[in-house]
């Protein structure tokens, strides 16, 4: 199969739309917002201020409060040639102006809330045919964050509690969206907990590379294999490929797993990594020595 033209972006939720450097209040991330922050990146992928962006905001329970919330921020950034879809159920989904407006956008941006609204909404539905087709044929840029993230690829976590997700059968696992084949995402990953869960999603499908997505943090797919991690946080890789041992076939449910072989990767801003070679590239640290 032909590389895809178009990129992925798949950030981990919370990402700063600058608001709380701006006020001063909060100053949970390391990287200025407005030099290197995700939004910004964005935009600089999808050419330039005047790019058509449209945020679908199916998966929220606030669609209007969310909406208004990116359309803000990415004016605070210059980009002011954004749409919102309010897209709420499937009947909605297969409205002609919502169609032709994907057919139109530059970059299309899932928000968070629940992937599994997004995938009953839009599975099998003309825009997601639509969307497939411009991701491979065109200079085409999806973006997901939190759920909007988790239902970007074919395998997608749907529901497991942090405290119960090292037990057989507490992950739910469903089909996604299936922009990216060989992936299993999860979102707000270090903030909650979730190593344990992306562990058993893994094992029960070793062909997927496991990607935790921490808060503020996102990564850039690249001809559906190169991953350049963003923004201020960290990415977590789990790799099953090797594994040796799993228990996960043979025990009853609500049993605890037992895996041997695992391997994990931390990335931060600027780190890359190759799907198919399972390569890690870290970026070179510049070190500064005080005279």
């Amino acid at each position: 199969m032909n590389k895809p033209k178009g990129k992925l972006i798949a950030i981990g939720g919370a990402e700063d739309k600058g608001t709380d450097l701006e006020l001063g209040v909060i100053h949970r991330n390391n990287l200025n917002f407005f030099e290197l922050g995700i939004l910004k990146r964005i935009v600089a992928e999808a050419g330039d201020s005047d790019a058509r962006i449209e945020v679908i905001t199916t998966a929220s329970a606030s669609p209007k409060e969310v909406g208004d919330n990116y359309l803000h921020a990415f004016e605070k950034i210059g980009s002011r040639n954004v749409g919102l879809m309010s897209i709420r159920d499937r009947e909605d989904a297969f409205d002609e102006e919502y169609i032709e407006r994907i057919r139109k956008a530059d970059l299309v941006m899932f928000s968070g809330g629940n992937q599994y609204r997004l995938t009953s909404t839009f599975g099998g539905t003309e825009i997601v045919r639509i969307l497939h087709e411009r991701y491979q044929k065109e200079n085409f840029i999806i973006v997901g964050t939190s759920a909007g993230a988790m239902a970007m690829s074919s395998t997608m976590i749907y529901e497991g509690s942090s405290s119960r997700a090292h037990l057989k059968g507490e992950v739910k696992i469903t089909t996604g969206l299936g922009f990216s084949k060989d992936v299993i995402f999860d979102s707000h990953f270090d903030k909650r907990g979730r190593f344990a869960r992306l562990v058993q999603a893994v094992a029960a499908n070793p062909s997927c590379l496991g990607i935790g997505l921490g808060e503020d943090t996102g990564m850039l797919i690249t001809g559906g294999n190169h991953i350049e991690a963003i923004g201020s946080g960290m990415v977590v890789i789990i790799d099953g490929h090797q594994i040796r041992h799993s228990n996960i076939a043979d025990i009853p449910e609500n049993n605890p797993l037992s895996i041997e072989h695992l391997i994990v990767h931390f990335m931060t801003h600027g780190d890359h990594f190759n799907i198919l070679q399972r390569k890690f590239e870290a970026r070179q640290v510049e070190v500064r020595v005080e005279e």
